[in-house]
């Protein structure tokens, strides 16, 4: 019997030795690009999640600078910006498409009522919200059954908020509480609550920024507990905390550039982990993606490290499905950099690039 147990033992080594990595599956990015280069519209790439490769590019649709988009939660549904203003004598446009896997077919088109639509976003209940960049607006659509966009937008107007400063909305994104919307031109976060089928003011109607802050794109915390934003003009990440009377209250503002780093630089886009244990900014001009740990329990910031984007003005960025690698897309160097991200630490490790005419944003269909 004691003959037997060493060759039990390296019968089961060999067989552990022997076991292949769990396989992940392939998914399917989309990229929204800027169309006065060579680009024609959104396109499609087979990302694999075990090499960290894109493959397989395709055409999904021919469309004029769909520079933003967003799926639904049912997978039914993709929509994009047309960030023009020139689709009609009122600016943008939003256009509807049904998504069959990665086929997208065309739904309807519709005018956002403001030039330069920037971001487009969902409710999970039948609305769709378009920031309107230089129209200083937001519109807000009702969806139709099968996802279409209905007619006659609500339109809240930015632009008699302030006789001095100019709005420029840059995103508008649904909430628990109901819609926020960042106005770089205002220096500040406006939230609207759902009255009678209209979006109207919340008590705390308008979170302020330092004047030149120019507030761009922001993401929750702590299931809307903090809220992080990140900051274009001034190159900083604003932490804020909800307090007992759901007013948001500045806690914390970062820099995102590295203190040596003496040219000129704007923030883009920002992004927690998966964990929540990690936050990501973009930032234009130092080329950089900056990488911060969040605190478990206040949800503050400390610096990790930042990491060259291997390309020119880091638009979008984006996590993968399962979190385990990072994609960039660099619009003035027409590629998407794809780094490793180390789940424990934070850091990124750069892989490998492929070359796409002037990207902007990068989502993924799980």
């Amino acid at each position: 019997m004691r003959k037997l147990v060493p060759v039990l033992l390296c019968a089961t080594m060999i067989v552990a030795c022997t076991e292949k990595p769990e396989k992940k599956p392939m998914y399917t990015l989309f990229v929204g690009t800027y169309t006065d280069g060579d680009s024609e519209g959104i396109y499609t790439y087979t990302f694999n999640a075990n090499t960290g490769e894109l493959s397989n590019q395709k055409l999904a649709a021919k469309l004029t600078n769909p520079s933003y988009l967003a799926i639904s939660d049912d997978k039914k549904n993709l929509y994009a910006v047309q960030e023009t203003a020139d689709f009609d004598s009122l600016g943008g446009g939003v256009t509807a498409f049904s998504l069959n896997k990665d086929v997208l077919e065309l739904q309807n088109s519709m005018g956002t009522q403001g030039a330069h639509p920037c971001h487009v976003s969902l409710s999970g209940d039948g609305y769709l919200a378009v920031a309107n960049y230089t129209g200083g607006n937001v519109s807000i659509f009702s969806l139709n059954e099968d996802g279409s966009l209905a007619d006659s937008p609500q339109v809240i107007d930015h632009k008699p908020l302030d006789s001095v400063k100019t709005s420029h909305a840059h995103m508008a994104q649904f909430n628990a509480d109901g819609l926020m919307v960042t106005d770089l031109g205002l220096d500040a976060v406006k939230r609207y609550s759902q009255k009678d089928g209209e979006f109207v003011p919340a008590e705390q109607s308008s979170i302020p920024f330092e004047d030149g802050a120019g507030p761009r794109h922001f993401t929750f915390g702590k299931k809307g507990q903090l809220l992080y934003v990140i900051n274009e003009l001034n190159s900083t990440i604003s932490v804020f905390e909800k307090a007992g009377n759901g007013n948001y209250q500045e806690v914390q503002v970062v820099p995102t550039l590295d203190a040596g780093f003496d040219g000129e630089s704007f923030c883009a886009d920002l992004h927690l982990s998966p964990d929540g244990k990690f936050l990501y900014g973009s930032n234009r001009g130092e080329n950089t993606i900056v990488i911060f740990e969040v605190d478990e329990d206040s949800g503050q910031l400390e610096l990790v490290g930042r990491e060259s984007v291997h390309g020119d003005w880091p638009r979008n960025f984006s996590m993968d499905p399962t979190g385990e690698f990072l994609l960039v897309a660099n619009q003035k160097t027409s590629n998407i950099a794809i780094f490793k991200r180390d789940t424990e630490n934070g850091t990124l490790t750069f892989l490998n690039e492929v070359k796409h005419p002037n990207p902007v944003c990068l989502v993924f269909l799980n």
